[in-house]
Formats: structure tokens, C-alpha cells, sequence
């Protein structure tokens, strides 16, 4: 055999692997998306038919209505899940990540609509500002795109747009798992023939607290049970389907044909009209495989979808349609009324449990959505717990969740039946829908750079489709529907109020920063005595020096021999590479060591700040160091304060200082490390006693990892720069100190009334949230806070 060919054999044996693997983990991602992406929308069979034939329509005796619903179901499902969500949706995707969020942040980042004030120009260098291969310098700007940034109140009318889809997703998510569990427990009615119904609503609450306790203790433990339960419940909603067709009216399939809607309006005329939203609820939970999509990939989605989930739903809605058409006053109870005795008990089960697992993945949705809201500068301050899940990249608020727990126990005691619920829900999942119709048009013609035409068809097409329901829907508005308004409404305020006041307080910060030149200016004169340590100021400035800092020196004219900047951002992608992340630069001539430290995350980036960052910032200081002195102008990009680096991308990152480990000891007393220059502490004999006499009392300081910095012990071009790294060191040891600004905001006294009410109610939310040191994890035991009064 010839080596060609032994190499042509080996090139088609590693092919045929790499497609196993392929296969292996599209099978894994499919299987486990059936798990946390489509629970909601495989419920709906419980209750789409009980609202469609609701209040006047409940006693319709005419199979025409009955084939004319399933016509209904059956195309909205194919319209509006299949073609437009399946298809057009999936591909309209950030970064892999899907959800109003993020067809926000895909307009911000090929348009100037972010209204987030601290943009730079370093920021669309990230390697995932945009597609690879993709850039749209040369193609000239649409008249659209061009409207939108030159008036601001359109980005303004854009952002509330967004955030009340946003704010519906909070409804669902206290709606869903009401309506889920309701539905799923009235099957009771039937069996144990409960008579009291007050009773249903009593089990149900029941069983929302222990969901929602459920989600507060963590589901990892029980996560891998998902998938299996909803695969059995679409099993088993799909055999009952086929069952109930075969057995009771197998003309059904007749009612693919859209006559039969026609049919339809023409027997029920205004009341099918008004009933018209409870066919809309056949696709709720749809916008879950879009939103949910970072977790997965386009494809696994897809198939899920289509080959699984899809078929499965159309033959249940038309077996319970042919099992209605032969038992027309089973409408209320169509669902348990069309199982089989024999089968009623455990798919009563399955319901429950299906109903759980669905709640959960929604819940956890919701904490998405608010998480990326905040991120955005759009709601207050929160915790949230990135505990470990089956599902990496979860999130759990505590707050949040109680929140949706109240208000899920209220609908459930207050409405006590699915109908009322459901308008609640629909026109939630509905405004969802629209908000997100509107947001992809925009895609197609802004992102996708397609003609305006084709955006218009496409918003037309799907938004006349919505609009249709939403019509329906007006009508439901005093009988529950003004539930998720009111709610919304309330959501929004709290909001929009955030991230007024959020950027007031930001550009009266950018009014009052101090210039570095003017520090310079003063000289000797400012009389500053450097300590050791270093000191982290925190702020949102990206560039120039904050007034909490000139208010600190005013008051107390000391300070760190190592200041180090620290501006945590929001930049509007989904996430940032490690190695980009974070932008060193320096402040001033270097004999003041002052340096700036951006630390850019994406709008799913989970900011962790343990003792590693301090590691890291040292480290990276150290890179930018060298490569200053080095002249390495390609890795160092022009700023206000200076030149700026992302120093991890130099392939020397991490060489330049020698590290060790040591747990519960001081620094400076363990032994030298061969090759490595000594570094004296600073710190004086009666500080280092304190500090072991404060650490004696706090065990968890003592036992904590530590990292000892070394510089190596080689030839420096400059003596300098050895110098400045021995300082780094040195001033590393002595420890750490973080800074934070703690604000008070006012409006001013000649301010409107609505601005007073925005500025005190911002004020108000401020102290009643998270501060900023436990949002950004500062150790308690090292941080100083400086007062700061904001009038704007």
C-alpha cells in the first residue's frame, strides 16, 4: 500500500470520528433541550381548548367549531413556532445567544443606539464585537439607521421598548407556573370528584411554595431527571392523540384546510372573535427556544422542534378536537375528559411533574432576563447566586424569587380557574412576541443590511398575524388581562427610574472629574504622604480621575503608593474572552503610580471578585509595564489618560513576576525563591502585629490562599522599570485596600416634579438594593467608603 493511500485512509477514519462526535453531541444538546426549552409550550394542551370555548362559547353543539379550532392551532403553531421562531428566529441569534437582550444588543453594536455613557473606541476591537468575516464599514447606512441616531428620543422610545418586553418576561414568569400547576391539578375534578373549588386552588398553592423553595435550594440534584420527564410527557400526550383520532372522528385531518377557520367565525361570528387569544396560548413558551438559546445551538433546537415537539402537539390538539366533536359538553374538562380511565392516573402524574420542570426552567429564564436588564444599567442592584447546575450558566436571585412567588400565590387564590389566568398569561406571551417581531425587523434591516422591503414584510407578515390576537385580546382586558399591565407598568417605572438616575449620576461624575493635568498643576503643594499598600479606586469613569478621590485627598491627604483605577463596564456583547478583558493603562508620569484598570464584561458575564483579581491585576500591571518600556506600540492602544494595553494577549503575559503559594502565613516571612530578587516589606513591626493579631481573630483570613509575587532576578534596558516592578511588589504585599464612593443622590430644587419624583425614587431604590461592594464582591475587611453628595 502506498503512503498516499495509508494517508487517504487515515483523513477518512479521523472524518468518520469527527462526524460520530458531531452526531453524539447533537444528540446530547436535542435531548437535553427537551428538557429546559419546551415544557411551557407542551402544557398548553391542558387549557387552549378550555379558553377557546369560554364564556359564551362554552355551550357551542356544532362540530364545525370544533374542526375550526384545531384549523386555528394548527397554523398558528406552523406560523408563528414553526416558520417564525424555528426558522427566521434561531438565525437572528448574538453571539450564539437569543432573547430581547440580545436583539437589543445586536442593534447596539451595528448602530449607535446604546445609551450606556462610558463606550470607547477599544471596546468594537473585542473579538466578539463582531462576526468573524463580517463587517459592514463599507456598506453606506440605511435612511432608518440614520433617523434613529440622529434623535435621541428614539433610542430613548427603542430602550422602552425593550424593556417592556423585558418586563413581560418578569410576568410569565410569575404566570406560567400558576397556570401550569392550576391546569394540571383540576384533572382532580374528575377522578376524586371534588366538589369544593376552593379545594384545586389550596392543592395548587401547595404546590407553587414548594417550587419555588425548589428553585431557592438549587435543582442541579434533580436537573437530570428533566429531559426524561417532559420526553414522557410528549410521548404519552402523542399516543392519547393518535388514540383519541383513531377511536372517535378520523375526519379530523379535514381540518388542515383553512376553510374550516372560515367555518369557524362563520358559527361562532363576534364571540370567536373574542375568544380569539385562547388559540394564541396553543404557542406560549415558544419564545423560550429563542431566548434560552445560548445555553444550546441552532441546530439541536431545531430538531427538537421539528421533529419531536411540533408533531407531537398537532396530534394531541387533533385528537382532543376529534374526541370534542363526539362530546361537545366535555369542553371544560376537555383534556382529562379525553384520556382514557385507565390511563387518567398517570398521565395526571406526568402533568404535575411536567408542570414543575417547566415552572423551573422559566424561572430561571426570568433571573436571565433581569440579570441582563441590570447589566445594561436598567435595574437595581441584585445578588445573584451562580450556583452549580446540570446547566452551566444558570442563575438564582433570591429576591426576584420570592417576588414571583407572591404574586403567582395571589392569581392563583385570587382568579381560582385557568380561564382568567390565561388571559393574564396570553397577553403577556403576546406583547413578548410583538416586541420581538419589531426587534428582528430591525435585525434584517440594520444588522443583516437587507432592503427595507423585506424588513417591512417580514414586521407586516408575523405583526398582523400578532396584531390579530391582540385585537382579541383587548377584550380580556377587565377580566384578568390587566394583570400583566398593571404588573409591567410597575416593573418599568422601577426600570426606566434606575437608568435615569444611573446616567445622571454618571455625567455629573464626568462634569466633576478632575483632569490629571490640574492634579499636576498643583505640584508639591498638595502635600500627599504615600503609605504602603495599594489602593483600588473604584469608579465608572472610563477616563480622568473621579471626585471621590480628590474628596478623599481633601479631607485626608494620604495615600497608597500603588492607586490603581478600577472602571467595571458593561460592553454590548454576550460575553468577553478572559484573555480581553481586561485594559490597563497609566495615569500621569510613572513616578506617581497611578494606573487604570477597564474591566469590560459582556451582558452574561458573571463578574467574580475573589483574591484571584487582585493576582491578575498585578500581573497585568506588570505585563503593561514591560511592554511600555519594550515600545510594543501594537499592543498598546491611544487613550485621554495615556496608552492602554490588553495586556493577556501578549504571548509573554504571566512571565514577567514569579509566583508562589503559602496558606496562613505572612508574606514577607517565607522563604526567598531561588532566582528571584528579595522585596523588604514595608510595613513596620507594630503594623505586622496587628495584622497578626487581626488575623488570629478572622480564622477564614488566615487559612485563605496567598500568591507571592517575585520579580525575576534579569537584566532590565531600563533600571526603572526593575524599579517599578519592586514597588508593585512590594506595595502588593503590604495588602490591598478597595475604595467606593457611597452616594447620595438629590434632585436639585428647582427641579420639575416628574424629574424630583424619577431622582427620589432612584435615590430610595439605591439604599433599599445590593450596595456596590457586595454587587461587585469587595471583601468586606478591606474596604473604605467615601461620602459623596449628588445633586442633579
Amino acid at each position: 500500500m502506498s503512503s498516499s493511500d495509508g494517508n487517504r485512509q487515515r483523513g477518512s477514519s479521523s472524518t468518520t470520528v469527527e462526524r460520530k462526535s458531531q452526531c453524539k453531541t447533537l444528540f446530547f444538546l436535542t435531548y437535553q433541550s427537551l428538557g429546559f426549552l419546551f415544557g411551557d409550550i407542551s402544557l398548553s394542551p391542558l387549557y387552549v381548548y378550555q379558553s377557546i370555548f369560554s364564556g359564551r362559547l362554552k355551550h357551542v353543539q356544532n362540530e364545525d367549531a370544533i374542526f375550526g379550532s384545531f384549523s386555528l392551532i394548527f397554523w398558528t403553531l406552523s406560523l408563528i413556532s414553526l416558520l417564525k421562531y424555528a426558522v427566521f428566529m434561531l438565525s437572528a441569534d448574538d453571539n450564539g445567544e437569543g432573547g430581547t437582550v440580545a436583539l437589543y444588543s445586536h442593534l447596539c453594536r451595528n448602530a449607535k443606539f446604546c445609551l450606556l455613557p462610558n463606550h470607547q473606541a477599544s471596546d468594537e476591537e473585542l473579538s466578539t464585537y463582531r462576526k468573524p468575516g463580517y463587517s459592514n464599514r463599507n456598506i453606506p447606512p440605511s435612511s432608518l439607521k440614520r433617523f434613529i441616531e440622529k434623535h435621541k428620543n428614539t433610542k430613548i422610545v427603542l430602550l422602552i421598548f425593550v424593556l417592556l418586553g423585558a418586563c413581560m418576561i418578569i410576568c410569565v414568569g410569575a404566570l406560567m407556573p400558576a397556570i401550569s400547576v392550576l391546569s394540571s391539578v383540576e384533572g382532580l375534578k374528575i377522578e376524586a370528584k371534588i366538589k369544593n373549588n376552593s379545594m384545586v386552588p389550596l392543592i395548587s398553592c401547595v404546590l407553587l411554595v414548594g417550587l419555588f423553595v425548589l428553585q431557592h435550594r438549587g435543582s442541579h440534584t434533580v436537573a437530570f431527571m428533566f429531559p426524561p420527564i417532559i420526553i414522557l410527557w410528549l410521548l404519552s400526550i402523542f399516543m392519547i392523540g393518535i388514540y383519541n383520532v383513531i377511536k372517535w372522528n378520523p375526519r379530523i385531518y379535514q381540518a388542515f384546510s383553512p376553510y374550516y377557520i372560515y367555518k369557524f367565525f362563520c358559527v361562532t361570528g363576534k364571540d370567536g372573535w373574542i375568544n380569539l387569544g385562547g388559540v394564541f396560548l396553543c404557542v406560549t413558551g415558544t419564545e423560550a427556544m429563542f431566548t434560552d438559546l445560548g445555553y444550546y445551538k441552532q441546530v439541536p433546537v431545531r430538531v427538537a422542534f421539528s421533529c419531536v415537539v411540533y408533531p407531537c402537539l398537532i396530534l394531541q390538539y387533533m385528537g382532543q378536537a376529534a374526541f370534542l366533536s363526539k362530546n361537545l359538553s366535555a369542553v371544560p374538562i376537555s383534556f382529562y375528559a379525553s384520556i382514557p380511565d385507565v390511563l387518567f392516573w398517570p398521565v395526571f402524574v406526568g402533568a404535575s411533574l411536567a408542570a414543575i420542570v417547566a415552572s423551573q426552567a422559566v424561572i430561571s429564564s426570568t433571573f436571565s432576563i433581569v440579570q441582563q436588564c441590570h447589566a445594561f444599567e436598567c435595574f437595581p442592584r441584585i445578588k445573584a447566586v451562580h450556583s452549580r447546575r446540570w446547566l452551566n450558566g444558570q442563575i438564582f436571585i433570591p429576591e426576584l424569587n420570592w417576588v414571583l412567588m407572591i404574586i403567582s400565590l395571589a392569581v392563583t387564590v385570587g382568579f381560582g380557574d385557568t380561564s382568567h389566568i390565561g388571559y393574564a398569561y396570553g397577553i403577556s406571551c403576546l406583547i413578548v412576541a410583538f416586541v420581538t417581531t419589531w426587534l428582528t425587523s430591525l435585525v434584517i434591516n440594520l444588522v443583516w443590511h437587507q432592503s427595507l422591503v423585506v424588513s417591512m414584510a417580514f414586521l407586516l407578515f408575523f405583526g398582523s398575524i400578532e396584531a390579530l390576537f391582540l385585537s382579541s385580546y383587548c377584550m380580556k382586558i377587565p377580566k384578568g388581562g390587566w394583570v400583566p399591565i398593571v404588573l409591567s407598568v410597575a416593573f418599568m417605572v422601577v426600570m426606566y427610574v434606575w437608568h435615569y438616575g444611573s446616567k445622571k449620576k454618571y455625567f455629573f461624575d464626568m462634569h466633576n472629574k478632575a483632569s490629571m493635568r490640574e492634579i499636576l498643576t498643583l505640584g508639591p503643594s498638595l502635600g500627599i504622604v504615600r503609605v504602603p499598600g495599594m489602593g483600588l479606586i473604584y469608579t465608572e469613569l472610563a477616563t480622568g480621575v473621579p471626585a471621590s478621590f480628590t474628596h478623599f485627598l481633601t479631607n485626608l491627604p494620604a495615600f497608597y503608593q500603588v492607586v490603581v483605577f478600577v472602571c467595571v463596564k458593561t460592553v454590548p456583547v454576550p460575553s468577553v474572552p478572559h484573555a480581553e478583558r481586561y485594559l490597563i493603562g497609566r495615569i500621569g508620569p510613572k513616578s506617581y503610580r497611578l494606573y487604570r484598570c477597564i474591566v469590560r464584561n459582556g451582558y452574561k458575564d458573571a463578574y467574580s471578585h475573589e483574591i484571584d483579581f487582585e493576582n491578575e491585576l498585578v500581573m497585568s500591571i506588570a505585563e503593561f509595564i514591560q511592554l511600555e518600556a519594550e515600545g510594543c506600540s501594537g499592543n498598546l492602544d491611544g487613550s485621554a489618560d495615556g496608552r492602554m494595553a490588553v495586556v493577556r494577549t501578549s504571548g509573554k503575559f504571566g512571565t514577567r513576576l514569579r509566583m508562589s503559594e503559602s496558606y496562613g502565613v505572612e508574606e514577607g516571612d517565607s522563604s526567598n525563591i531561588p532566582g528571584a530578587l528579595t522585596v523588604a516589606s514595608s510595613k513596620s513591626p507594630t503594623l505586622k502585629k496587628l495584622q497578626a493579631t487581626y488575623e488570629q481573630e478572622l480564622p477564614e483570613l488566615n487559612t485563605r490562599r496567598r500568591i507571592r509575587f517575585e520579580v525575576l532576578n534579569t537584566i532590565y534596558r531600563d533600571p526603572r522599570v526593575k524599579e517599578e516592578l519592586m514597588e508593585l511588589v512590594e506595595a502588593k504585599r503590604a495588602g490591598a485596600a478597595y475604595v467606593i464612593g457611597h452616594s447620595h443622590v438629590k434632585a436639585k430644587w428647582n427641579s420639575s416634579f416628574v424629574k424630583k419624583f424619577a431622582v427620589n425614587l432612584y435615590s430610595f431604590l439605591r439604599k433599599n438594593c445590593r450596595s456596590p461592594s457586595v454587587g461587585l464582591n469587595i471583601p468586606q475587611t478591606c474596604l473604605i467608603k467615601v461620602g459623596m453628595n449628588y445633586h442633579v
